[in-house]
Order: C-alpha cells, then sequence, then structure tokens
C-alpha cells in the first residue's frame, strides 16, 4: 500500500485508473470501517482509502483536538485489507489557503436532525468530501449507513453536481450487544460502555411500535426519548422520518419507507444511530 499526502502525488499513481473504489475517513479505524473496504472492492478496483481529520465540520465547542489520530495503526488495518492507496493529506495540503468556496447542502435537508443541533457540520461534510472526489476521482465512493444523514447528502450532492461517483451505502456494524460501531464509543467509560446498548434498544422498541401498527410517532418518539433519560441521557432526538428525504411522515404516507433516528449524549459522548423500518 502506498502511503501519499500529496495531491499531486496522487494525481500521478492515479493516472489511468477509472474503477477506482474510494472511502473516505477520519482514522481511527474500526471494524466499520474495514467492512466499507471489503465492500468497496467488490465495486471497484483498486480501492484508494483517505484519513483527514476535517476541521470545517467540527463547531467550536466540539472535540477537533481530541478527536482521536492513529495513523500508525490505520496504517497496518488497511495493509491487511489490501488497499492500494492511502491518501492522507495535511491540513495545509487540503486547505492551502482559508477554504472560502463552501458547498451548502439544501436547508430542508441539512439544517434538520443533526443539521439543527450542529449547525455548519454538513456544509463541512460537503465541503471536504467534494474536494476528496475532486482529488480521488473515484468510479464508486462507500459511505456507512450508521451516518444515514450524511449518506443521503452526499448521494445527493452527486447526483446534483453530476460526479461521475455512485455512491453505495454499507450496513451498519455493530458490536455483540447492539451498539453501532463509532470512534467516539473510546472516549465511553466502562459504567458508560455497559449503558451504550440502550440507544440501539429504544430504537428497536420505536421500530417494533410503528411495524405493530403505531402510527402517533410524536407519542413513540417522546416515550424512546423518555426512556433513555430517565437512564441518564440527554437525547437530541428521536424521530421517525420518510427514508426518501427525511422528512416527517404524514398521512399520505401510510406505505412510506421508513427511518428512525437518534442522538443523545451519555456523559460526554454523543452517540448516533438509526434503524430502518
Amino acid at each position: 500500500m502506498k502511503v501519499i499526502s500529496s495531491i499531486h502525488e496522487l494525481r500521478d499513481q492515479m493516472r489511468g485508473q477509472n474503477r477506482t473504489a474510494f472511502v473516505p475517513t477520519m482514522g481511527n479505524l474500526h471494524d466499520g470501517h474495514l467492512s466499507l473496504m471489503r465492500l468497496a472492492r467488490q465495486h471497484g478496483d483498486p480501492v484508494v482509502a483517505s484519513i483527514f481529520v476535517n476541521r470545517l465540520q467540527f463547531g467550536p465547542n466540539e472535540d477537533f483536538e481530541k478527536y482521536p489520530r492513529t495513523l500508525e495503526a490505520d496504517i497496518d488495518k488497511l495493509q491487511k485489507e489490501n488497499v492500494y492507496v492511502l491518501f492522507a493529506p495535511t491540513e495545509k495540503e487540503l486547505y492551502p489557503q482559508p477554504q472560502e468556496y463552501r458547498v451548502h447542502p439544501p436547508h430542508d435537508l441539512g439544517d434538520i436532525l443533526e443539521g439543527e443541533f450542529r449547525p455548519g457540520f454538513f456544509q463541512g461534510v460537503c465541503t471536504v468530501v467534494m474536494k476528496l472526489m475532486s482529488c480521488v476521482q473515484p468510479r464508486v465512493a462507500v459511505f456507512g449507513k450508521k451516518d444515514y444523514q450524511q449518506l443521503m447528502i452526499v448521494r445527493q450532492m452527486c447526483d446534483q453536481f453530476a460526479l461521475p461517483t455512485e455512491v453505495i451505502a454499507a450496513e451498519t456494524v455493530r458490536d455483540a450487544d447492539g451498539l453501532a460501531l463509532s470512534s467516539r464509543n473510546r472516549f465511553l467509560s466502562p459504567d458508560e460502555r455497559a449503558e451504550a446498548p440502550a440507544l440501539a434498544a429504544a430504537l428497536n422498541r420505536v421500530r417494533d411500535a410503528v411495524l405493530a401498527g403505531n402510527r402517533d410517532f410524536a407519542s413513540v418518539e417522546k416515550d424512546a426519548m423518555d426512556s433513555l433519560a430517565v437512564r441518564g441521557w440527554k437525547p437530541d432526538y428521536i424521530a421517525v422520518r420518510k427514508r426518501s428525504n427525511l422528512l416527517p411522515p404524514g398521512a399520505a404516507d401510510a406505505d412510506a419507507p421508513l427511518v428512525v433516528l437518534a442522538a443523545a449524549k451519555l456523559g460526554a459522548t454523543r452517540l448516533i444511530d438509526n434503524l430502518e423500518i
């Protein structure tokens, strides 16, 4: 595996490759990330991964400086997955001057749910993904369903800008107790880690209620949030939405495919998760 930090060197290395499969990450790789590499290999060749902790998507009170950076361990894991190139640019390489041009997702998708609680987050995500796509120029790119809203926004961005990249969705990888794998799980104390599967359990109860015919979504959502709050969580949202646009389902949406999404803080760690219904 070649580890490349220069955009110029990356383009030289990738010249003539027209079936590249790309997996962008912020590093601190776990089994969920590695499953993305394996799925990428099913849809293209060679596989290119990137590691870049993107300052633009962190708010002023978020954990940019604390975000775990484990490049040497990540390189070892990617080599074992036979990744062809790891693109690991420095901040100065990717943003040699202030990134004044930004990609703004539409308000009705980018400013709800995660966008409401993390203003500017999806603008930062879209801007860095657009820039990485320009550098790698992949035929396909793989994103995980755990970041459901991000997946939808990136897919629509690629469609609207006519990028020659197909976005592939990868299923969420979970520990045996149901907790969705995340780099932020490492911040949980042992007691918090034992409690963390309660988030997935709450989502399962919402899904079961909806599948049983309960269409009082507001009540179901409130019950789920209350069930976490009494356990010491601080939930931001638990929301049943249409998969097509993440808007709340109405009376005319009886047959619309749904998803329930959640974000909640456990101690100092904010976790997100979702389940399709």
